[in-house]
């Protein structure tokens, strides 16, 4: 990934194609593998608080308290997104971030020191990879390399929930 190679890997949703989020050539190969139009956001995952923090301006305190309440993986869209790939901020600055709490990505995010791009590992439009097994070889045969963790896992998973929060304080329920 540091040198702009895209990732299969388990998420704490759904089997995500990453990438580093800072790196533009990568995001660019993410939207291709996807077959996806460049002007539909990403998702990025972080490790930590502090992480997030480095890649969004000011996160409203509210977006803590959700967090921490939040029963299930939550993904937040945030207003004013900083150093991260131009090709990966939506048109109106924002970003969407998810602080994954899953043993695996946690622990990919952290040695990565960086966002990761984690969108499904899925053509866009057909269904999202729950497992290994879901995953096509198209998708299988675009990206570098492919980690090893849970592959033999079957179960079901789904993808995250979204909301969006805008600094004048709207709060928009994306994906529940």
């Amino acid at each position: 990934m540091k040198e702009g190679g895209v990732i299969l890997y388990p998420t704490d949703t759904v089997w995500g194609i990453g990438c580093d989020a800072t790196n533009e050539k990568a995001v660019a190969r993410v939207y291709e593998i996807k077959h996806r139009d460049d002007s539909k956001a990403m998702i990025c995952l972080v490790d930590s608080d502090s992480r997030l923090q480095r890649y969004v301006r000011n996160v409203p305190n509210v977006a803590w308290d959700i967090m921490d309440l939040a029963t299930k993986p939550i993904t937040i869209i945030l207003d004013r997104a900083v150093n991260l790939a131009p090709n990966l901020i939506a048109a109106d600055g924002s970003i969407a971030m998810r602080i994954t709490h899953e043993e695996f990505s946690k622990e990919l995010c952290y040695r990565f020191q960086k966002p990761l791009v984690s969108t499904s590992a899925n053509v866009s439009g057909e269904p999202p990879a729950q497992n290994y097994a879901d995953i096509s070889q198209e998708i299988l045969d675009a990206v570098d390399y492919v980690c090893f963790s849970r592959r033999q896992e079957h179960k079901p998973h789904t993808p995250s929930s979204i909301i969006k929060l805008s600094e004048d304080g709207v709060v928009e329920i994306i994906r529940k």
